[in-house]
């Protein structure tokens, strides 16, 4: 196992010098990594694949991904923005293995399956404490049903520009569209929502999909011992 190198305030460096400690398995640049980007890499899972335990898997799995690919981080682009895209990639193979087994099924199975749908549909998960709480009077469910019902790539540009607060050219830059393309689906999305939408949307959406507290916690410390531990 490479040495940690020790370094308890990694709020100062760069986004090469995170990486470059993050490939050497330093636990405090794991944790800061983890911790400022669990938030956005949970909420673009969430937009493709609508499920709290699906999302929270991808991020984990996309920090393992990005510490085997360390070496081609080359800094043209942000961390934040390699790591969506590793992110996303994932989520959108899971949603496609989804749709190739649905496919396979019968039109039997396929009414069962139906039955689950609202529940996957309910995106956050219920969870106690204080924060859960106050996301929870923020944000009603029939909010996340109408947002988890836009198409995938109006719901990932709305999330992302709504919930996470990039602009149109950061989105365009993480999905791999032009800018213009990116504003039209956000301007598609914000119609259909119309109708649902409170006028004050952008303060209620400000706790929206929460990842936060203990399951941010465990999910870094989780990271860490996968990242950071024995070989």
């Amino acid at each position: 196992m490479n040495a940690a190198i020790p370094h308890p305030d990694c709020s100062d460096l760069s986004d090469a010098e995170l990486a470059r400690r993050f490939g050497a398995r330093d636990p405090a640049a794991v944790r800061a990594i983890t911790q400022r980007h669990n938030q956005r890499l949970f909420r673009a899972a969430w937009a493709v694949l609508r499920n709290h335990a699906e999302a929270e898997d991808v991020v984990q799995t996309t920090y393992v991904r990005a510490f085997a690919a360390i070496e081609s981080f080359e800094g043209r682009a942000s961390l934040s923005t390699w790591l969506t895209r590793i992110a996303l990639n994932e989520a959108l193979g899971r949603a496609r293995a989804a749709r190739r087994r649905r496919a396979r099924l019968d039109a039997d199975s396929v009414t069962d399956l139906d039955q689950y749908r609202e529940k996957l549909m309910q995106g956050s998960k219920a969870q106690d404490g204080p924060e859960t709480a106050a996301a929870v009077k923020q944000v009603s469910r029939l909010l996340e049903a109408a947002i988890a019902g836009l198409p995938t790539e109006f719901r990932l540009v709305f999330v992302m520009q709504q919930v996470e607060g990039l602009s149109i050219e950061e989105i365009a830059q993480t999905l791999g569209i032009l800018p213009a393309t990116a504003k039209t689906r956000l301007v598609r999305a914000r119609r259909r929502l119309q109708q649902a939408l409170e006028a004050d949307l952008k303060d209620s959406l400000a706790g929206a999909f929460p990842f936060a507290g203990a399951d941010c916690a465990a999910l870094t410390e989780r990271t860490v011992a996968a990242i950071c531990g024995d070989d």
